[in-house]
């Protein structure tokens, strides 16, 4: 792992845990769900390319998926 791994890891898990505590608060499934993914999918994901793609696909999904 390097410090860009690193770096887009706690940038994205700190969104991660934003949308976690927003699903959680207004009981809503897509940000609680999206937020949970955020947190824990760079734990098994070493590429960085994949990982900023991943990390910014479900940074920008309950913003188009409102249910």
């Amino acid at each position: 792992m390097n410090a860009t791994q690193l770096f887009l890891g706690a940038i994205f898990s700190s969104i991660g845990f934003g949308y976690f505590l927003y699903g959680k608060k207004q009981k809503m499934t897509i940000p609680l769900v999206c937020g949970l993914v955020l947190i824990l999918f760079t734990y098994f994901i070493d590429n960085t390319m994949i990982i900023s793609v991943i990390g910014i696909v479900l940074s920008i999904l309950p913003y188009f998926l409102r249910f």
